[in-house]
């Protein structure tokens, strides 16, 4: 190594010159009248000494600065201006060595600034748990999704379900699941994982929550759509014919004149019926055709207000509003919608008759309302309750299925179909809390 090389034989030749001027300062030290020559072999001894301590410290110094660049993250440091003995090849390694590092931290710090725009991009809330119980919101989207967090501790989480709390606290046993979560007073479902990672020496854990209501919707509709389709079809192909022949046999039955038996009158009488229920199950299979064709939205933004008076007025002059009082409430006053205006006054409209209906059979003052409210984020939500009887909780999760009716003589479609206009919004329905009978809450998105 060329440095090696020319440091012995820098340390070589500046070791005989202090042996030489020790020598000539000891020599004019017992030869006497020498006083000049003394002085000047000092200063050579001393010369020497020096000349020689700096060639051995200056490696020391050297690597002493580069130990303590790399200790402070000092990656700034120099080193090719050290010349003379063999120090270039030394500054230079040093420099190269200082260069890598400061390209590798550079791409490092690239690195970790793209992975962090993606967390922070990330569609799914990113929750950091430390192992004290403190819950950091760690991107873009948790920070919106829990934008009325209250506090940093597990604790302060509990509004939106226990649930996310027992993830939180790693409480369950799956990593990964879907549970209920309530947001801006919305219940809706979410996926829930946790993961458990180290960091410096810490135990943490990573929790990711992605709201999936609406994806689960659109596939929940998509599948029962195909079953709707595919059940109408072959219904319709079998019953056409059964319609047909029980609508021509009651006709030739009308025709053939009574007598005195009642055997004729009884077999007119079955004809008949079977005829009317044919009709019957053929109108019930009719009105699913229209759920399992995707409604076509018209979306536009339009004022609450008068859209909700509109609404108002409809129900005031239906046969199911008459005698049931709407209490209508829109905050603020000046709130907008964007939605199709005609499909979302028909889920209205149908969540007022069902609440009017309920009402008017449960108590003597029968009574509604429709409320419309604005969300953070831009989102509204329009509410309908009614003081009815309310919906048993066992049948909370079946009533937006088709074919699902508590009603006598419903045919299942209502709430199903307002499930599937909703969902095509990219918005959200749900029974939500009440004091007294029922509440469908309605929350679409900007």
């Amino acid at each position: 190594m060329a440095f090696e090389r020319n440091f012995v034989i820098g340390f070589a030749w500046r070791l005989l010159l202090l042996l030489l001027a020790v020598a000539a300062f000891a020599w004019s030290i017992r030869e006497p009248g020498l006083g000049a020559a003394r002085l000047v072999a000092a200063g050579l001894t001393a010369g020497a000494i020096w000349s020689l301590w700096h060639h051995i410290g200056r490696t020391n110094r050297e690597v002493a600065r580069f130990v303590e660049a790399l200790r402070y993250g000092d990656f700034s440091q120099g080193f090719g201006r050290t010349i003379g003995g063999g120090f270039e090849e030394l500054g230079q390694a040093l420099s190269d060595a200082m260069r890598r590092l400061r390209a590798e931290r550079a791409q490092a710090t690239e690195e970790a600034r793209i992975h962090a725009a993606l967390a922070d991009e990330s569609p799914a809330a990113l929750l950091l748990v430390d192992d004290e119980g403190r819950v950091t919101l760690s991107n873009k989207a948790a920070r919106k999704l829990f934008n009325r967090l209250a506090g940093t501790r597990i604790d302060d989480f509990a509004p939106y379900g226990s649930d996310l709390v027992a993830a939180l606290e790693g409480r369950e046993a799956s990593p990964r699941k879907v549970v209920p979560l309530r947001i801006d007073d919305v219940v809706q479902r979410a996926m829930v994982s946790r993961a458990a990672l180290d960091r410096l020496g810490r135990s943490l854990a990573i929790v990711a929550v992605q709201p999936i209501q609406q994806e689960l919707s659109a596939v929940e509709l998509a599948a029962q759509a195909d079953l709707v389709r595919v059940l109408t079809h072959e219904i319709m192909n079998s019953m056409t014919p059964v319609v047909s022949l029980a609508e021509s046999a009651a006709r030739l039955m009308a025709d053939v004149p009574a007598d005195d038996g009642s055997a004729m009158a009884d077999a007119r009488a079955a004809i008949e019926t079977l005829a009317r229920r044919a009709a019957g199950i053929m109108h019930f299979v009719e009105a699913y055709r229209a759920f399992s064709r995707a409604p076509v939205v018209d979306r536009r933004r339009f004022p609450a207000a008068p859209w909700a008076e509109e609404l108002k007025r409809l129900f005031a002059a239906s046969e199911a509003g008459r005698n049931v009082q709407l209490d209508l409430t829109i905050e603020p006053s000046d709130v907008a919608l964007d939605a199709d205006p005609d499909l979302l006054a028909q889920v209205a409209i149908n969540l007022l008759k069902n609440g009017a209906e309920a009402a008017a059979g449960h108590t003597s003052s029968p009574r509604v309302e429709l409320a419309v409210r604005l969300l953070p984020g831009a989102r509204t939500m329009i509410a309908v309750g009614d003081n009815g009887p309310g919906i048993p909780q066992d049948m909370a999760a079946e009533i937006f299925l088709p074919f699902f009716t508590t009603k006598k003589g419903g045919t299942g479609v209502g709430l199903s179909l307002a499930r599937r206009i909703i969902t095509a919004h990219g918005g959200t329905i749900a029974l939500g809390r009440a004091n007294e009978g029922a509440r469908f809450e309605i929350v679409i998105g900007p």
